[in-house]
């Protein structure tokens, strides 16, 4: 179908090179979980979710930038746990500003790691349920309006012909009406620039879905006991090759409720999820796990006896939570919720 195909925007040769790459990657690192060595600071930053006054004032908090927003983190490592984009306004400028601070920061000697997270696979996909109109105006040009005449005129006769098959009796002003509707300026480059060989689309298949810093493990969602004998490099091949080929199959990677982007288990303390960060522990070798997408409002949530943090605290306005960060210098760890700072120790439960 026309519009699906708009929707999606794929060019799918380059995206069998994608294919091809991914797996390569995966195989080289089958057999290990790399981890970064821990710094003398580690910042980690939940759900942004298009809020980029909420990101740079949370940067600024935790020292990682200057007043012109350039990194001052030294040789800090910076963790967002994915799920920057959606919902708010401002995805885009969050994405570039990450993008810099990932260069600047490596030249200080210190590192900006930004995790995939259900959202990022959402707009590589192709599913714009929670991009807001305004979004698409981030990514207008001069040549917006010319680019959508263009690509309208260039496929109207399918256009109307799947439009006229639920209403036989528009008119062509109607079908362009529609067509106009479903497309507004910007949305083309937006859909370009999330391609997998886009700009956006290159820079999320350049990231991790997990990452361990020092004894942490960091992911999205969370892992389940059905990904936990993976090696971080498995993982990564399995979500990369998903994005690559865009496949949103229910049993796909992307998809799947146990999967790194999606799985809450975590965020509750039942038998099973105990058996899950068990199995998990053990399998990668690390003390705690640090996940987002499962927003408490109320700030940052340590779980099962200090060995699941959740950071995702409802951070963009679309929430009205809290701004939080979390920073781990050395054995102590730090919750920053709303300018009030805890100490998280291992067998407290804070409210």
């Amino acid at each position: 179908m026309f519009l699906k195909a708009l929707r999606l925007l794929r060019e799918w040769p380059r995206r069998t090179a994608l294919v091809l790459v991914s797996v390569l990657l995966a195989g080289a690192a089958l057999a290990d979980n790399p981890r970064a060595a821990a710094p003398e600071r580690i910042i980690a930053i939940g759900d942004l979710h298009g809020d980029y006054d909420a990101y740079v004032a949370l940067l600024s908090q935790a020292g990682l930038i200057d007043a012109k927003g350039r990194w001052a983190g030294k040789k800090a490592i910076f963790v967002q746990t994915g799920d920057a984009v959606d919902r708010g306004p401002r995805s885009r400028d969050i994405i570039l500003h990450l993008q810099r601070l990932q260069k600047e920061a490596s030249r200080a000697g210190g590192k900006v790691i930004a995790l995939i997270g259900n959202h990022e696979a959402m707009n590589m996909t192709g599913d714009l349920r929670y991009v807001p109109p305004a979004e698409y105006q981030n990514y207008v040009t001069r040549d917006s309006q010319a680019l959508r005449e263009h690509v309208y005129q260039t496929n109207k006769d399918k256009i109307a012909a799947e439009y006229r098959q639920t209403d036989p009796q528009l008119s062509d002003a109607e079908v362009k009406a529609r067509f106009q509707e479903l497309v507004p300026p910007g949305y083309i480059e937006h859909r370009r620039a999330w391609a997998p060989n886009g700009e956006f689309g290159r820079w999320v298949l350049s990231n991790p879905s997990a990452v361990i810093v020092g004894d942490s493990l960091f992911v999205h969602g969370g892992l389940s006991l059905k990904y936990a004998p993976d090696s971080l490099g498995q993982l990564d091949g399995l979500v990369h090759g998903a994005l690559s080929t865009v496949s949103t199959d229910d049993d796909a990677v992307l998809q799947d409720d146990a999967g790194p982007l999606w799985y809450r288990g975590l965020a509750a303390e039942t038998e099973d999820s105990a058996r899950d960060v068990d199995a998990v522990l053990k399998a990668y070798d690390v003390k705690r796990i640090i996940i987002g997408h499962t927003p408490n409002l109320a700030g940052i949530k340590v779980l099962h006896q200090g060995r699941v943090i959740m950071i995702d605290t409802g951070i963009s306005a679309s929430y009205h939570g809290t701004r939080s960060y979390l920073t781990i210098e050395g054995a102590a760890i730090f919750a920053h919720d709303g300018g009030k700072i805890s100490e998280l120790k291992d067998t407290e439960f804070p409210p």
